[in-house]
């Protein structure tokens, strides 16, 4: 047996407190870690006999193996005699197993060895569990860390336990990360590796302003204001769609706060990023007209409300087309997300050329279609004068046969 004391059980109990593992589980490894080790010495890896057994009275460890008792042994490293065997324990009979111990000489080394791999080895399966199992509980949530560094295609985040990525499609296009910062960031995903689990963030994504607003207003953490919808342009503007749940409680008003101090506080969290908050509706028409705030609408048409397509036409007055359709097209492709309705935008002038060029062309269709038609019964009035002459003809010539035949009759009598 190999003598280790009492510091084995110490530091087990100490990683069982700090890092969660367990020290029967601690233990076990390293049996059988020591027993492996024990058949790579004696080079007979596929021993099925053999363990490491630690006494945790004497604080003494040992490899021993099982034989079973004959009385004639053919095979040494299976099989004891029994005379050997009550050596070892008085009361074993022929067939039972005793356990033998064959530590080899100068050993501790390899156990010593074996107990620092192992150990080494268990922290790291349980700082790794215990980092996945944190980040997988936090997946969907905000969390606070510190930047890094940067490199060329990702920020590397300080989260805690771990470093989080953050590659940069997830970044706030022109936002500079500053290594020591602290910032808030979305755990995107969790991806389990070999060594420590990948955590991705994002400030990019949208659902960060439904953390940040759930967060910042206690109407919405209560249920009572719900967020329908979230179309983001991350650094640039948001559109957010409420509702509330109960009458007398605004859910856009709730959102902004006394005197805008929730919404400013949001604002600040990302960065000056300009966020318009609408009311939803179920009905289509307003929630359009809501959604393209703060332009002016004057009217909306629903072209096609189906499944798979849902389609407006928006008129605005002259003055609000720009601000209807926004810079590069933001404000009218942000409502198009946050509404699911593909919508076309017109002037009030747009659209009135638009009905007057379909007045024409439907003025030239009708002109075409008279002129048609005049020309039909013209041709229809010349067939009917042709068909006519033909049945004149026609009788003339069987009126002349008729006179013929009579001469010739008269003639023959």
């Amino acid at each position: 047996m190999i003598k280790i004391g009492t510091a084995l059980f110490e530091a087990a109990e100490q990683f069982e407190r700090e890092k969660g593992i367990s020290k029967e589980v601690l233990i076990a490894s390293l049996c059988d870690a020591l027993a492996a080790a024990y058949k790579k010495h004696i080079k007979d890896k596929d021993a099925m006999n053999v363990e490491a057994i630690l006494d945790e009275q004497n604080g003494e460890i040992g490899v021993f193996r099982t034989k079973v008792v004959v009385e004639d042994v053919e095979d040494e490293d299976l099989e004891i005699s029994l005379k050997d065997a009550k050596e070892i324990d008085e009361d074993v009979e022929l067939d039972d197993e005793v356990k033998i111990e064959v530590t080899p000489e100068n050993f501790g080394r390899v156990a010593a060895q074996s107990a620092k791999q192992v150990i080494t080895q268990r922290i790291r399966e349980a700082e790794r569990k215990m980092v996945l199992d944190e980040f997988m509980s936090k997946k969907g949530t905000l969390i606070t860390g510190i930047i890094q560094r940067r490199t060329d295609r990702a920020v590397i985040v300080n989260i805690g336990k771990t470093d989080a990525i953050m590659p940069t499609r997830e970044q706030i296009p022109g936002e500079y990360y500053k290594p020591g910062n602290r910032i808030r960031v979305f755990v995107l995903d969790v991806k389990e590796t070999s060594k420590l689990p990948q955590v991705i963030v994002s400030q990019a994504h949208a659902e960060i302003v439904r953390e940040l607003f759930e967060l910042e207003v206690p109407e919405i953490e209560d249920g009572i204001v719900e967020i329908k919808s979230i179309a983001r342009e991350a650094g640039f503007r948001t559109k957010l769609a409420v509702w509330s749940n109960d009458p007398s409680v605004d859910s856009v008003g709730a959102c902004i706060g006394p005197r805008g101090t929730r919404i400013q506080t949001i604002v600040g969290e990302l960065k000056n990023e300009k966020i318009d908050i609408v009311r939803y509706s179920e009905d289509p028409v307003e929630y359009i007209v809501n959604a393209l705030s703060p332009a002016r609408i004057i009217s909306v048409d629903i072209l096609a409300d189906e499944e798979d397509r849902h389609e407006a036409f928006v008129i605005v007055p002259d003055d609000q087309l720009s601000l209807a359709i926004g810079r590069e097209g933001q404000n009218v492709r942000l409502a198009h997300r946050l509404t699911n309705w593909k919508i076309d935008i017109k002037s009030e002038s747009q659209a009135r050329e638009i009905e007057n060029r379909a007045v024409e062309v439907q003025y030239d269709e009708e002109v075409q279609n008279e002129e048609y038609f005049e020309e039909e019964e013209i041709i229809d009035e010349i067939a009917q004068e042709a068909l006519e002459e033909t049945s004149q003809t026609e009788i003339d010539e069987e009126d002349t046969v008729e006179d013929v035949v009579e001469e010739v009759d008269s003639e023959e009598e």
